[in-house]
């Protein structure tokens, strides 16, 4: 018992050391910062602005109406041009439409015609034929034909009994008779097939031709029509394309790009704005980081990819992170575009950032934009008593 006194003192005082000065040589960062980049809303057109009341820092969800810019005077010139041309299209298209019917209908009432005429000219010549037989058969002596109407054989049985018995004709008046009767016959088979012969010529009526003629301009009408439908559809697709530029020009609501904090306001409610000129800023919460600065000791050990953890201020919970960037010292650029700028005293030391996924998980963390802490870069003797 005499010396287990001074020995075990002497532990704890080795011990207390050992984690003094573990604690101290650890690489740990000065003023670790939960940091995020900011996002710059813009006007898509020219006209005037309208912004909805809204506190700062305010959460904005992706897609969430944050403005509206609305141009009343925008230039639709070139669309009510298009729908003239419109117009102008689909009267020639209903002319000509109205035109193909009316040369059918004419087309139609001419074959009809044709077709009666066809008709009653085959009557006729099969009329003209049975009589000049008959007038054969009389002046040559011979029998009737079989095919001919009963009806007009009674009534030239009738005739003949009257006449004298002597000859009533010479041989001339056979011949031409004779004549007449195989005229007739050619006429009656070219009127059969379809031609009507009429002194050398194709007697074809005036109808037929006239239909004949009216196919080929149906064809063209025809044509015309597919034409002009085609020049209206053409017409309506650029007239799709222009309303859709024309109603881009005139504006519209404004949605959040991000997920985040209303973080400043650029232009006022109510003024005019160009296309471009920007609106107001938002905080991207989904990119959360932290941003820190080391000395050179601890910077010049650290390497891109490595491990590391960050700790709220007043706060136990601890987060893993990586190293994501090594600024280095002066790095005022890199922080242009990040909601938290860096102190002087950040800047004479060495800039790092990590990414830090566990913050933008959490929802109650994901988005203390300024919230200070420590990063620490060693594994600490006190480590299991901070989990």
């Amino acid at each position: 018992m005499k010396y287990a006194r001074p020995l075990i003192g002497l532990i704890i005082v080795l011990v207390a050391l050992w984690i003094i000065v573990g604690e101290q040589m650890s690489g740990a960062s000065a003023d670790a910062v939960v940091n995020a980049p900011v996002v710059t809303v813009r006007a898509d057109v020219a006209g005037t602005l309208e912004q909805p009341e809204r506190d700062f820092g305010a959460r904005v969800a992706r897609g969430e109406i944050v403005a509206s810019v609305t141009d009343e005077l925008v230039d639709t010139i070139r669309l009510n041009d298009l729908l003239m041309e419109q117009e102008y299209a689909a009267a020639a298209t209903a002319r000509t439409e109205a035109d193909l019917e009316a040369t059918k209908a004419l087309r139609e009432a001419l074959l009809d015609r044709s077709e009666t005429f066809h008709r009653e000219r085959l009557d006729e010549i099969r009329t003209r034929l049975d009589h000049a037989r008959v007038r054969l058969a009389i002046l040559e002596g011979g029998d009737f034909p079989d095919d001919l109407d009963q009806r007009l054989i009674d009534g030239l049985d009738d005739l003949q009994n009257r006449l004298p018995g002597e000859p009533l004709v010479d041989a001339l008046v056979l011949d031409h008779a004779r004549e007449r009767v195989d005229v007739l016959q050619i006429a009656l088979r070219a009127a059969e097939a379809g031609v009507f012969l009429g002194d050398g010529y194709n007697d074809s009526p005036n109808a037929e031709q006239r239909a004949t003629e009216l196919a080929s301009v149906i064809s063209g009408f025809e044509t015309a029509l597919a034409e002009n439908k085609a020049r209206e559809a053409a017409i309506a697709r650029r007239i799709d394309r222009e309303r859709v530029r024309t109603n881009t020009l005139t504006g519209g609501d404004i949605a959040a790009p991000v997920n985040g904090l209303y973080w400043e306001t650029l232009q006022a409610d109510g003024v005019t704005v160009q296309r471009g000129d920007p609106i107001l800023r938002l905080v991207d919460c989904d990119r959360t980081m932290v941003t820190l600065s080391v000395t050179e000791r601890i910077y010049n050990g650290l390497r891109i990819g490595e491990k590391a953890t960050f700790r709220l201020e007043g706060q136990s919970e601890v987060f893993d992170g990586t190293i994501a960037r090594l600024a280095g010292s002066g790095a005022a650029t890199v922080y242009e575009h990040l909601a938290v700028a860096p102190s002087q005293r950040h800047l004479e030391r060495y800039d790092v950032a990590l990414l830090v996924p566990g913050l933008a998980a959490d929802p109650e963390v994901g988005c203390l934009i300024g919230q200070t802490g420590r990063a620490f870069f060693d594994r600490r003797p006190l480590d299991w008593l901070r989990g």
